[in-house]
Formats: C-alpha cells, sequence, structure tokens
C-alpha cells in the first residue's frame, strides 16, 4: 500500500489552460515545436499534458504551419 502512495504523481496540467497569455498561432514555430518529437511527429495528450480541446487545435496549427513551410513534415534524421 505504501509502495503504491509513492508511485503516485502529480496529475499534468494543460500549459495553455494555466497561462492565459498563451495562445495556440500557427505562426509561431517555436512554440509548436515543443509539441512535436525530434522526428517530426505531434506528441499524444498523455505525454505533453495538453487537454483535448487545446490538443485539437494545436494539432491544426501544427498541420497548418507543415502546409505553410514554417515546419517540417519529418526532420532529416527521419529520412535516412
Amino acid at each position: 500500500m505504501r509502495d503504491l502512495l509513492r508511485r503516485r504523481r502529480r496529475r499534468k496540467v494543460c500549459p495553455f489552460c494555466a497561462d492565459k497569455s498563451m495562445y495556440i498561432d500557427y505562426k509561431t514555430p517555436s512554440m509548436l515545436k515543443r509539441f512535436i518529437t525530434e522526428r517530426g511527429k505531434i506528441v499524444p495528450r498523455r505525454i505533453s499534458g495538453v487537454c483535448a480541446p487545446h490538443q485539437r487545435s494545436l494539432q491544426n496549427a501544427i498541420k497548418q504551419a507543415r502546409v505553410l513551410a514554417l515546419m517540417p513534415y519529418a526532420s532529416n534524421s527521419a529520412n535516412a
């Protein structure tokens, strides 16, 4: 029982809900890069800690930035 209490982790808080001044925009690839892997994949919610509504808008912003060539579809190391 004691081991279960030690292993329990704090629940992740959505960075966009916590900081209201931070907003999702496809024109800021530096902020969006936090939510993609080094291979260029979008990080899932359970790892990034983003809530469902913000994950959907984050996903759309990343895809829109890719279409406009602000972000790569895949990194160079992924192509090798």
